[in-house]
Formats: structure tokens, C-alpha cells, sequence
């Protein structure tokens, strides 16, 4: 048992221990609340700090503000004075150019006919037609005249004449394709007349390759009936075909015909466009009268007295276009607009004027979507015919191919010397192929045997020419000559090789065909930069999916640069006019340009195309001195707005990473902004040091060398309208 001592001891240890407690407990409780005073006066103080810097920031913005909307005006106008000024230089330079090659073309005397002037066309139509000249080089040579005729005639039509004269040139047009390929069956049946003449010793056969820059014509007659032929290929041109038993036994001969022009798609296009107008019209009648009927229901109009008989009268006019569903969208929309713009100048009599100011190029923000969205398009393709090709999705390329079957010519006979022809006013006749039933010679007796056997299909193989670059594996459709449109059905076990650039596939009958490729292949684009190589002088790159392209602008020439491609001999490293590259890309399967379909089978970014067309506008001015490039956060922004990376940049070179800074542009003001590419999250704080625009030009004048003035005040006005032209047709702000 403990001592006494000691268990009174243990007692006064506890009760010291909970006075000490008690002490510490208190100092703690003093020590929190001398730290929650002293986090209360910092938090205090912080948000004091806060509210006088958010104040700060808000006069200098309420400042900055002020001052581009006192400046707004003047910048605005000397953007457009600028901008009239080039389009002037340039409209002038276009006219005199019009009239030197107007002058140069009729000065030219070279016995070739002037498509422009109708009676010489005519007239050289005319004889042409009666020529009796059959033999195959002279007539080619009258048929490449005759393209270079057509393809004046196109150049003509692209500069979008008055209707009257654009039909006159189109019926032109028309009636030279159509005799060229005329010529070229009567070419085909001069030499098939001849074709026991030139039979090859080894085969019995004759087989003959024609060709020029223009076409290539294979040819083969079946003259020694052989049953186990199967078929032919022409070696020196990868061209060959396949068929059945059937024709094998049959006096007929088999033409490929291979021009490096299309002349059926065009014929599609108009067909398709034809379909489609009566559709968009009537669909744009039926979204008016439903918009028209919606403003009566809301009561948007508001009508009295004589009003409201103006009223029910448009609401039966709308009834009766409804039933009618033939009237233009456009009457329809000028008789809303008419009673719309009444009631409201009734309306604004009672309730005051108001002022309403729109500037150029720009529109006030938050621009209602409806009116800042490009008007809709709908697909081409209206029909259920699911086979039949869109001509918007799909190109054709690298021409047409005409696979052709032909009853053989009577050839002729040795009679005593005499040589004799049966001779024949029906011209060249088509083997029907298939047909319902084929007489066929038994190869044990020589007698005719008629056969109702399903007819198998016939092969052929081609390989892909030279000035044309195939992105991915190229379809094969055939031309229907009376729906007037490219097909995809009737052609079966389709095979391709890239490595030998050839292609094969199997058809129910003998067809024209050509190879498609899918239009918007390359979009939407990766990437994409425009970067400064000198005065005057551009390098705009951009990467796809498939391939990079890159096009060097200098002066109003463009030059396209392609790594690793060999087949684009003919254009790649040649300097043209952009019109010209534009047309020889989109020929040679290099498609980089938009049209007014292409969103529809592009998955974009949707933006004002207002704010969109005005900063390519200002991108052409400051081309030469400063460097655009693409930005991951254009797509997250709104529609109202555009985000880009800028770099001013005078030496040849690529940009250093560090270097760019972001730029945020919209309807009515436009700046630079403090984040940077790298960022997690969006932010459009105003960069230190700069200050609001209303122009993206003038913003970048703030920040521009001397040496970039001068290199963008002395920039030339064809300079500048190609490189605004070559980034309206692709759109990268959009498209990317």
C-alpha cells in the first residue's frame, strides 16, 4: 500500500493538470481569436484590394472604351476608304485586262474562229460538221482546236454574263462537245472499216492505241472468233478489258476511249440544279408563310381598321400561294416585307423616331443567330434513287472513260484482184449487250445456237492518269444517258492498287464511267498558316487530314508546293493566276476551296460570315509584314467571335512558338488578349499595355514596327485582293 504522502501529492498533480488545462485552453481560445481578427482585417484589407482594383480595372476599361468609341468612326472609315481604294485598282486593272485580251483575241488572225462572235462560231460549227475528213490525226487536231474553243467559252461563262448572251454561249458550248464526240465516232469507224487489214499475225486480232494530249482511244476487233478469249490489255497505256463467251463469238468491236475532259458532269450539274430549284423555292415560300403566320398569331403586326382588312387580305394570299405552291418565295417575301415595313412605320410615328446606324463590314453584338447563320442549303440530291451521285459530295476525276461495244464494219473483200466493201449509211451501230438472246456458234458443230443464259458481267481495267492525285480509293460510276447523271449501281467487284495506280471492276453492260473522288476529303482543315515571305510575297499552308498543301502568293501569282506527290507534275512549282490553280487543283484531286454547299457535308465552326469576310479583309492588308496562324480556341468561342494567333514577322523563316499572341475579334471591337495558346481555360482579359480597337487593323498598328508600315503601306493592290481571295475560298477561320 502507498504511502499517504504520495497519494496526496498525486492528488495536487491532477488538480494542477486540469488548472493547467484550463490556462491552455483559454490561451488557445485567445490565440484563435487573435487569428481569426487577423485573417478578418487581411480578408478585409484583400477584398478592399480587390474592389479598388476591379475599380481601376473598370474606369481604365470604362476609359479604353471611351476611347474606340471616339475613335470608332474615323477607323472605320479609313478601313473602308482602304479597302474602296483596292477594290477600285483592282476593278480598274480587271476592266483593262478584259479589253487586252478581248483586242489580243481578235488581233490573234491565226484562221481559228472567235467563240465570242457568234457568226464565226457558227459558221465554223457549220462546216466542220459537213467535213468529210475521217482520218484519225487530222481530226484530232480539229478536235483540240475545238477544246480550246470550249474552254474559251467557259472563261467566257465564268464571267457571268447578261442571261441572254450566257445562253447563246452555253448553247455554244454544248453543240461543240457534241460534235467532238461525234468526230470521234466517226474516227472509231474508219479505222474498225479497216480493221482485217491490220489484224496482228499472233492473235488474228487487230488491236490499235491511239492518243494525243487530249485522249486515248484503245481499239480491238474481233476478228478470229476465238472461243477461249477472254480478254485484252493494252500494255502501253494500262488499259484492258474482259469478256464473257458470248461476245467473244460475236462480230463486234470493243472501244475504251479515254478523254482527259469531262463533258457529261456538267450535264449532270444542270440536271440536279434543275431538280433542286423548284424545291428550294418551294421550301422558302413554306418557311416564309409559316414565319408571316407566326408574326399575325404573336400579334407582331399590329392592325386597325383599314389595317386589318390589309391584313385578312395578305392572310388569303397566303392561303392561296399555299395552296398553289408555284409562286416565287420572292413575291411572297417582297408582299410581307411591304406590310410588315407599313405597320411599323405607323407604330414609329406614335412611339418616336429611332435611329439605327449600320457600318460596312460589321454588325452590332449579340447579332441575332438566325440573321448572322449563312442561308441554308439543303444536299443536292433530291431523288430516292440512292445510286444516283451527288455532284456536290463527288468529284470526277482524271476525265471519262467511254467503254464501248460496236458491231464490227463489213470489211472488205479481194475479188480478182478488186478490192470490195459493203458500204453502210447507218453509221457506227452499238452491240446490244446484254440482250435477251445471244446466237451464239456451237464450237462442235458451226451452227448458230441461241442461248437465254443470264448474261455474265464484263470487266475492265484503267489506271489512274497522271494528272490526277487520288487521296483515298478512288469509286467508279457509269454514265446514264437518260436520266442524265453518274451512277454507282450495275458495277460490282471493284478492285484497287495503289502501288500500280490501277483499278478494276466488273459491270452488267458496256457503260462510260469515270472515278470519283469524295469533294470535302481534305476539310475540315487541321491546321493552317499564313506567314510572310517579303514584300508583296506569302506562304499560306495548309494541313489536312491527308496531305499538306502549300501555296506561295507573290504579286496576283500563286505557286502550290506539295511534298512527296509525283503525279501533279503539271501544276506543282508553276506560277498562275488563282483562278487558274483553283481550277487545276480541284481537277487533280487536290481540294482545298469551299462553296456554298460545303457546310453541309462538313462538320464546321460556325461563324458570322459578316465578322468572318472582315477579317480576311484585314489579314490581306498587314499580309506582307505579319504572320496568322490557327487557334484551338476559335472553335470553343462563340459565333459572334473569331480567336487567332498574330505575329508580326519580316524575316523568311517559321515563327518561334513564344512569339505569337492571340487575338480576339468581333463585330465591334477586337483585341489582344493576355492569355496565350497554352492556356487550360479560356480567358478574354485584355493584354497589359494594349487597348480596344474597332478594327483588327488598327489594333494591330498599335504594335507595329516602322519597317512593317512600310512594308504594308507599299503593299500592291492585286497583292492584296489575291490574298483575300484565297482565304475567302478557303475559309480557314471556319473550316478548321
Amino acid at each position: 500500500m502507498p504511502p499517504k504522502d504520495a497519494k496526496s501529492a498525486k492528488k495536487k498533480g491532477s488538480r494542477l493538470s486540469v488548472a493547467e488545462k484550463e490556462r491552455l485552453q483559454k490561451e488557445e481560445e485567445e490565440r484563435r481569436l487573435k487569428e481569426e481578427e487577423e485573417a478578418r482585417l487581411i480578408a478585409e484589407k484583400e477584398e478592399q484590394e480587390r474592389l479598388e482594383r476591379e475599380q481601376r480595372e473598370e474606369e481604365e476599361r470604362e476609359r479604353l472604351e471611351l476611347k474606340d468609341r471616339e475613335r470608332r468612326e474615323n477607323e472605320l472609315n479609313e478601313l473602308r476608304f482602304m479597302l474602296e481604294e483596292n477594290l477600285s485598282a483592282v476593278n480598274t486593272w480587271e476592266a483593262t485586262s478584259r479589253e487586252k485580251a478581248k483586242w489580243d483575241r481578235y488581233m490573234l488572225c491565226d484562221g481559228s474562229p472567235n467563240p465570242a462572235v457568234q457568226p464565226e462560231i457558227n459558221a465554223f460549227i457549220s462546216l466542220w460538221k459537213e467535213d468529210p475528213e475521217v482520218q484519225i490525226q487530222p481530226l484530232l487536231q480539229q478536235c483540240a482546236l475545238a477544246l480550246q474553243l470550249t474552254d474559251e467559252l467557259e472563261l467566257l461563262l465564268s464571267e457571268e454574263p447578261e442571261p441572254s448572251l450566257a445562253q447563246v454561249y452555253q448553247d455554244t458550248l454544248l453543240s461543240l462537245q457534241s460534235l467532238i464526240h461525234a468526230k470521234h465516232q466517226q474516227a472509231t469507224e474508219e479505222i474498225l472499216k479497216r480493221a482485217k487489214a491490220c489484224s496482228d499475225i499472233e492473235t488474228g486480232n487487230m488491236q490499235t492505241v491511239v492518243q494525243d494530249e487530249n485522249i486515248t482511244l484503245c481499239l480491238w476487233a474481233n476478228l478470229n472468233k476465238n472461243p477461249r478469249f477472254k480478254g485484252y490489255h493494252f500494255k502501253e497505256v494500262g488499259l484492258g478489258f474482259e469478256m464473257p463467251k458470248q461476245l467473244a463469238m460475236s462480230d463486234i468491236a470493243v472501244r475504251i476511249l479515254h478523254t482527259h475532259y469531262d463533258h457529261l458532269s456538267h450535264l449532270s450539274r444542270r440536271a440536279q440544279d434543275q431538280r433542286r430549284k423548284p424545291a428550294r423555292e418551294e421550301a422558302d415560300a413554306e418557311s416564309l408563310l409559316s414565319e408571316t403566320a407566326e408574326l399575325l398569331e404573336a400579334g407582331e403586326v399590329t392592325v386597325e381598321g383599314e389595317e386589318k382588312e390589309s391584313a385578312q387580305q395578305m392572310e388569303d394570299e397566303l392561303q392561296s400561294l399555299k395552296s398553289e405552291g408555284k409562286k416565287s418565295a420572292v413575291s411572297v417575301l417582297s408582299a410581307k416585307e411591304e406590310r410588315k415595313n407599313s405597320a411599323l412605320s405607323e407604330r414609329q410615328e406614335g412611339e418616336g423616331q429611332i435611329e439605327t446606324i449600320i457600318v460596312a463590314s460589321t454588325s452590332v453584338g449579340g447579332t441575332d443567330e438566325a440573321d448572322s447563320a449563312p442561308a441554308v442549303v439543303e444536299p443536292v440530291i433530291d431523288s430516292p434513287e440512292v445510286h444516283v451521285v451527288d455532284l456536290q459530295q463527288y468529284t470526277p476525276l482524271g476525265g471519262v472513260f467511254y467503254f464501248d461495244v460496236f458491231r464490227l464494219p463489213p470489211q472488205s473483200q479481194t475479188v480478182n484482184g478488186w478490192e470490195m466493201r459493203e458500204l453502210l449509211d447507218t453509221g457506227l451501230q452499238v452491240f446490244p449487250y446484254p440482250s435477251e438472246h445471244f446466237n451464239v456458234p456451237s464450237s462442235a458443230s458451226g451452227k448458230v445456237e441461241e442461248s437465254s443464259t443470264h448474261s455474265p458481267p464484263v470487266g475492265v481495267t484503267v489506271v489512274l492518269p497522271d494528272s490526277v492525285i487520288f487521296l483515298e480509293e478512288p469509286q467508279v460510276a457509269r454514265w446514264d444517258p437518260v436520266g442524265q447523271h453518274w451512277r454507282t449501281d450495275s458495277i460490282m467487284e471493284t478492285s484497287y492498287n495503289a502501288e500500280a495506280r490501277t483499278i478494276s471492276c466488273k459491270m452488267e453492260s458496256f457503260y462510260a464511267f469515270t472515278l470519283l473522288q469524295e469533294t470535302y476529303a481534305n476539310m475540315p482543315f487541321q491546321s493552317w498558316e499564313l506567314r510572310p515571305l517579303g514584300q508583296d510575297c506569302v506562304l499560306f499552308t495548309i494541313t489536312t487530314a491527308l496531305t499538306e498543301v502549300s501555296i506561295t502568293v507573290k504579286g496576283d501569282h500563286c505557286m502550290l508546293k506539295m511534298d512527296q506527290v509525283h503525279e501533279l507534275s503539271h501544276i506543282l512549282d508553276k506560277w498562275m493566276s488563282l483562278s487558274n490553280l483553283q481550277t487545276a487543283m480541284r481537277r487533280s484531286g487536290v481540294n482545298i476551296f469551299v462553296n456554298e454547299y460545303s457546310d453541309k457535308y462538313v462538320l464546321v465552326n460556325a461563324k458570322d460570315p459578316l465578322i468572318e469576310h472582315a477579317a480576311y479583309e484585314q489579314m490581306a492588308l498587314v499580309s506582307s509584314a505579319f504572320a496568322f496562324s490557327w487557334s484551338q480556341w476559335n472553335a470553343r468561342c462563340e459565333q459572334e467571335h473569331l480567336v487567332l494567333q498574330v505575329c508580326e514577322q519580316l524575316e523568311a523563316g517559321p515563327v518561334p512558338e513564344r512569339a505569337w499572341s492571340l487575338y480576339l475579334l468581333g463585330a465591334q471591337r477586337n483585341q489582344r488578349l493576355k492569355m496565350t495558346e497554352m492556356n487550360e481555360e479560356f480567358s478574354s482579359e485584355l493584354a497589359n499595355g494594349t487597348e480596344f480597337h474597332s478594327t483588327f487593323l488598327h489594333l494591330l498598328r498599335d504594335s507595329m514596327s516602322p519597317e512593317g508600315r512600310a512594308r504594308v503601306s507599299h503593299s500592291h493592290h492585286l497583292f492584296l485582293h489575291t490574298v483575300q481571295r484565297l482565304l475567302c475560298a478557303t475559309r480557314v477561320l471556319t473550316f478548321s
